[in-house]
């Protein structure tokens, strides 16, 4: 029922990026796509329903911590700073931030442009005497910040341990551009999640009401709409796995029997069983995390945790 819930289709040409990693992901073996084509209008509907399910523990862990530590955040990071956030979403966690720490400015960065300006405006009414200057781009490719922050020190902010679905290579240097796109005397405070059990971890991933099934499937839709697929929805089922050997839970769609279908103008082919690599999501322990960030080129400062040690808030300086 959620899939047939589509934003209206597009008059505009679809993204030539898009249309390459979609193209070159299903012409792998094994294919895999990236993560970040999830995110159409439908799909970031699909990942904030996603984020209040029972099962879906990250959410309400770092929400949690931004709710209890707004005083120490203050101390750490002081008053006057732009805040920019990376992946902003609906930026839901953010007022818990901007309250404790008296920005200069506020710069949302998100792919979905549409998702974006309406999650800037309702913010922006919040917060009636802070400049939100969102940003419409991939914050894994190059990025220019509004010149209203020129000069201003920054404070970047990267909830919800999207760093984990990256590679760590990727991951790293998406760290190094953050380093350098931010400035010598920026911050930045980063969720990242825990190792922990293996069948909580895969509930998060595939809940009992289909959500996240529907959010991965959405892809499939897009691709369809945007693409000129005709990729049976029905021939994909969802599966979450547990990689213990790289520490991360895999999100796949599984081809349900032999298929055969075309995207932008391709033909592509799969057996029974074989699987499109949708989304990594890679967990850390204490050691991890501050290796990550060192690598990426800044010096972890405070960590804040929860009481069952889910998930961590990290704030690093520029190293």
């Amino acid at each position: 029922m959620l899939l047939t819930q589509y934003a209206p289709l597009s008059l505009r040409a679809p993204d030539p990026a898009f249309r390459r990693d979609i193209v070159e992901g299903l012409s792998r073996t094994p294919k895999a796509t990236p993560p970040i084509w999830f995110y159409d209008r439908r799909g970031s509907e699909l990942f904030e329903a996603i984020t209040d399910l029972p099962e879906y523990y990250p959410t309400r862990a770092e929400t949690g911590l931004l709710e209890k530590h707004g005083a120490d955040f203050a101390a750490a990071v002081g008053a006057g700073r732009a805040v920019v956030e990376f992946g902003a979403g609906s930026a839901r966690k953010t007022p818990h931030l901007l309250r404790a720490i008296d920005p200069a400015a506020y710069v949302p960065i998100d792919i979905s442009g549409e998702f974006l300006h309406a999650s800037s405006a309702e913010l922006a009414s919040a917060f009636p005497g802070l400049p939100v200057l969102p940003v419409v781009g991939d914050f894994n490719r190059d990025l220019l910040l509004p010149a209203a922050v020129e000069g201003l020190p920054r404070l970047g902010f990267f909830p919800g341990s999207t760093i984990g679905n990256m590679e760590p290579e990727a991951a790293v240097d998406l760290l190094r551009a953050m380093r350098r796109l931010l400035g010598d005397d920026a911050l930045l405070l980063i969720g990242m999640d825990r190792i922990k059990d293996r069948e909580r971890l895969i509930a998060a991933y595939d809940d009992a009401a289909g959500v996240t099934a529907a959010f991965n499937l959405n892809l499939v839709a897009r691709i369809n709409r945007e693409l000129e697929g005709d990729m049976p929805i029905d021939g994909f089922a969802h599966r979450a796995i547990w990689n213990d050997d790289k520490a991360r839970i895999e999100m796949h769609l599984v081809a349900v029997r032999p298929l055969h279908f075309h995207v932008a103008g391709q033909c592509f082919r799969m057996a029974a069983g074989e699987t499109i690599h949708t989304e990594s999501s890679h967990k850390y322990g204490a050691r991890d995390e501050r290796l990550l960030l060192r690598a990426g080129g800044w010096e972890p400062r405070h960590e804040w945790t929860d009481g069952e040690g889910l998930f961590s808030l990290i704030l690093a300086k520029a190293g």
